[in-house]
């Protein structure tokens, strides 16, 4: 399957199986060269002679080294990205995104396992966070996902994303997450796919709490201090004032 028919998961034909077979193969070896001797160490050529096709064919399927390096990446956003598309329209933003994730995590776990072993994708995670050119590539691809999904969420609802700033906020807070847990998970013990879908799934249900705020608690038997009564006039203009019947 090429990466569109794995994102949608129609059948392809058996000249594009060959295809992808060929792609796949090149990119099996790209990531097994890069993870071991290095990226910036790693030619085109190695890359097309593991795989016994020419320099030509190499390109053929890919960009260059970079676009290799970033190939299961790139899958695994296009399937949020399909999924995220496909959400019902009465879901709040972080919700359809929240659900996003899941629904394209339980199939995600086969398809990057049908291209390489797990084991070598998170070499390949370690492999970007320590080669400069590539985290920055890795940075720059991150922002302008993030604008994608902002663009999206914004359609959903119906905003300008231009105008409203909210859009953007929270596809910021969201990717954070996203970010924070695919760091945990490369430098954890378990390195399943499972381990990975638990642990975004733990913290993106933490994503509200964190935003309410009220995190510090009290020392055990402490009382509360006893608060002056606010005079309206001076009080915070906050959202519950705000949807108070008696605020001017």
């Amino acid at each position: 399957m090429s990466d569109g028919q794995r994102a949608t998961g129609r059948p392809a034909g058996l000249r594009e199986r060959k295809k992808q077979r060929t792609r796949d193969a090149l990119l099996r070896a790209a990531l097994d060269l890069f993870t071991t001797q290095g990226y910036e160490e790693t030619t085109v050529d190695e890359i097309a002679d593991a795989v016994e096709v020419s320099q030509r064919t190499f390109f053929r399927y890919f960009a260059g080294k970079e676009s290799a390096a970033f190939a299961v990446q790139e899958m695994i956003e296009s399937r949020f990205l399909l999924e995220l598309r496909q959400r019902p329209a009465p879901e709040a933003p972080f919700e359809a995104m929240r659900r996003a994730v899941v629904c394209s995590w339980n199939s995600i776990g086969e398809a990057i396992e049908a291209i390489v072993p797990v084991e070598l994708h998170m070499r390949t995670y370690h492999m970007i966070e320590s080669t400069p050119v590539l985290l920055a590539a890795h940075m720059r691809r991150g922002v302008a996902l993030e604008e994608q999904i902002a663009h999206l969420i914004a359609e959903r609802e119906g905003l300008d994303v231009g105008r409203d700033p909210r859009p953007r906020v929270a596809v910021a807070a969201f990717c954070g997450v996203m970010r924070v847990t695919g760091q945990l998970w490369g430098h954890g013990c378990d390195g399943t796919m499972e381990s990975l879908r638990d642990l975004t799934e733990r913290y993106l249900d933490q994503l509200g709490p964190a935003l309410a705020g009220g995190w510090r608690s009290r020392p055990a038997g402490a009382e509360c201090p006893r608060r002056p009564a606010a005079d309206p006039a001076t009080a915070p203009y906050t959202a519950e004032r705000a949807a108070s019947p008696h605020t001017a």
